[in-house]
Parts: structure tokens; sequence; C-alpha cells
């Protein structure tokens, strides 16, 4: 009998999901691929980054109104669960809220990996998708953390003296880093530059498009670009709907200007990604990659 396909993003806050890879899990749903988010905080610590939400009665409930947000974007992306993680955002470096003992980033190291670890038992993906160890664009202490526990749960859901109280183990077959290549960049800046528009990319998104690794895996998402730009919406208090970096492209023209979602191979227990990892000049163009052989996936079913 072949696996159940399952695909788990590891996520730092409410909103991360819909920025990082949208497209690409609207396109597995549609294969039959089962998917999975782990949101690692509340988004208690955010600003509110759209002036028309910035009402006392949102500042006051911020966490309420971005769990529904939450809510509203993963139904439009079609994730089958959500898994809150359980911390508190732990804001920018030296704030109060980074100093809080419920925050992630003060969480104990065993325990936030344990129970990440019970997560991966419990839903067995063969695919996670996690940040990467480089992100001087925006280091900020959740995504930072993101990283660090995702690396050791990979190998600690497979080993059964790990966290013998998490569950049976399973051990996932890929691990995959998000990324925001200098071609995106490029691509979208000249396209605001041949209408005629001003482009929000300065010199300094060329030259962290410049730091970032190169992607090893290039999904085609064609048909599913607009999820994102739906998904984002549904967080009304972190996207204005008039941000020229967001929006300032025509809908029909952002949506096919750069249709791919790219990511960096971090570790493979499969043939094909273990090809990947010896530089191969061809892209990868599947997640599953090595793994199609043994769960069952579909055509997908362009999304309207």
């Amino acid at each position: 009998m072949s696996e159940r396909p399952c695909i788990l993003t590891v996520h730092a806050h409410p909103d991360d999901e819909a920025s990082k890879g949208a497209a690409t899990i609207a396109l597995y749903r549609s294969r039959g691929v089962h998917s999975v988010l782990v949101c690692c905080t509340g988004g208690e610590a955010g600003d509110i980054l759209n002036p028309a939400m910035d009402r006392p009665e949102v500042r006051e409930n911020l966490h309420e109104v971005r769990m529904a947000e939450l809510a509203a974007a993963t139904a439009i992306i079609g994730y089958d669960e959500v898994v809150m993680l359980g911390y508190r955002d732990s804001g920018m470096p030296d704030t109060p809220e980074n100093a809080d003992p419920r925050s992630f980033a003060q969480a104990p190291f065993d325990d936030a990996v344990g129970r990440l670890v019970a997560v991966i038992r419990r839903v067995r993906p063969q695919v996670i998708v996690t940040y990467p160890a480089n992100q001087q664009g925006y280091p900020h202490p959740d995504h930072l953390q993101v990283h660090a526990i995702t690396i050791p749960a990979f190998d600690a859901a497979g080993d059964p003296d790990a966290y013998p109280d998490a569950g049976p183990p399973w051990q996932p077959s890929k691990l995959y880093y998000t990324s925001w290549s200098r071609q995106r960049i490029v691509a979208m800046h000249e396209k605001y530059l041949e209408l005629g528009l001003e482009s929000p990319y300065d010199e300094k998104w060329f030259q962290r498009g410049q730091d970032s690794e190169p992607a090893t895996t290039v999904i085609d998402v064609t048909g599913f670009t607009s999820v994102r730009d739906q998904a984002l919406l549904a967080h009304a208090t972190q996207i204005d709907p008039t941000s020229k970096f967001w929006f300032g492209l025509p809908l029909e023209v952002s949506r096919t200007v750069y249709p791919y979602d790219e990511y960096i191979l971090a570790r493979s227990l499969v043939p094909a990604g273990a090809e990947r990892s010896e530089g191969a000049e061809t892209p990868e163009s599947d997640l599953f990659a090595g793994i199609d052989d043994r769960v069952g996936i579909g055509a997908p079913t362009t999304a309207s």
C-alpha cells in the first residue's frame, strides 16, 4: 500500500504561510497531497502594517484578529491542518516581547524541538519546508528559531531513542528551505520599469538576492499564483492592499511575470535528492522527486 503523500511547512508567524510558498501548497493540494502548516507563534508582537486596520479594537485584540486572518488565509491556500506550536511572538531583539519567557525565542530548545517532532510523527510527512540559516534580509528571532528547531527535528523524528513520548518514529525523506532568488527580483523589477512604474526593489534587494544560495528546486505554479495574492489580502493587519511591493503591478501581470516558487534542498534521503545535492545544473521541478513512486499523487487541478 502506498503512503499518503504529505507536505509539512514550518512558519514563524501568521502571514508567513501566505508570503512563502502559498502557490506551491495550493498546487500540491490540488494533486491530493495532504498539507499541514505548523505556525510557531500567534503573531502577538507584530506591527499593524495596514493603516486601515490600525484601530483600538484591533490593537487590543491583535492575537485574536491574527488567528482569524490565519484561518481565512489557510482556507484559501488549502491547508488540511493548521498546528499552532504554542509560543508567543518574540518581537525584535531588545524589546520586552523578546525577553518574555513565553516567547518562541526564549523557549527551552528541547521543548520546542520535541513539540515539532510530535507533529512530524503524527502527520508523517515525506517533505518538510522550513527557513534557511541565511536570513540577513530579515533576521527576525522567530525566523531564526524556526530554522534552528526544524533541522534537529527532521533527524529526531526518525530516531526511536529521541523524544520517546512524542509518538512512534517517522523519518521524513526531504527537507527544503524557502528561497527568494535574484532571478525573481530582477524579473519583477524589470517588469515595473517596462510598464513605466516605480519599482519597490532598491539596491538592498539586489544585494540580498546576490547573497542567497542558488535554488535547487523550481516549482512551476502557473494557474495557482493568484492564491498567494488572495491569502496575503486575508492578513489585513499585515498587508496593505495599496502596497507597491505586493500589489504595485497589475494583478494579471504579477501573476504571470514569474510564476515559480523556489526552494533549496537541504537534506534528502532518497536518490533523486541525493543527486541534487551533488549540484546538478538542471533544477529539480518537484518537491516529491524520488518519492513519487511510493506515494499516489494525481495531476494538478488549476485554481480558479
